[in-house]
Order: structure tokens, then sequence, then C-alpha cells
């Protein structure tokens, strides 16, 4: 344990960061996960939504910092490459 004040503190604010920064990168897995099964179930009108809401979450992730802003651009051109193969 950190004796210094401004280490303690430190240490507190990136322990709230990394829980924050955790539960926003399971949203974002759970959110792929679910687009890839209704694509998986060729459902386009569900495929469809799915990908909007994980486009969504992944560049509110790339914006805070969560993940690389060129994974996040990635992610959507590997999705949308797939989501407009179904058509």
């Amino acid at each position: 344990m950190p004796q210094i004040k401004s280490q303690v503190k430190r240490l507190r604010i990136s322990e709230k960061q990394r829980k924050r920064n955790r539960s926003v990168r399971s949203a974002l897995k759970s959110s792929i996960h679910r687009f890839e099964k209704a694509v998986k179930s060729e459902d386009i009108e569900e495929a469809r939504e799915r990908y909007a809401s994980a486009s969504r979450l992944l560049d509110k992730a790339a914006s805070k910092g969560v993940i690389h802003k060129n994974k996040a651009a990635n992610k959507k051109s590997r999705m949308s490459y797939v989501l407009n193969d179904m058509k």
C-alpha cells in the first residue's frame, strides 16, 4: 500500500477506472455476441438492430479510451461486411 496521499488517491481512481472499463468491455462483448447470434439465425432485421447497438457501443468505448479507435473501426467494418453479405 502506498504511503503518499496522492498515490493513495491515484490507487482509488485507477481501481474505479478499471471496474468501469471492465463493465464497458463486457457489455461490448455481449453486444457483439448478440449480433453474431442474429447473423447465425439469418434474421436480417434482428441483425440490423444488433449491429446498430453494437456500433454505438463500440464508438462510445473508443471515445472513452476503453478500446483503441482503430479497433472499434475494424470491428464495425467486419460486422457491416457480414451484415451486407446476408442480403
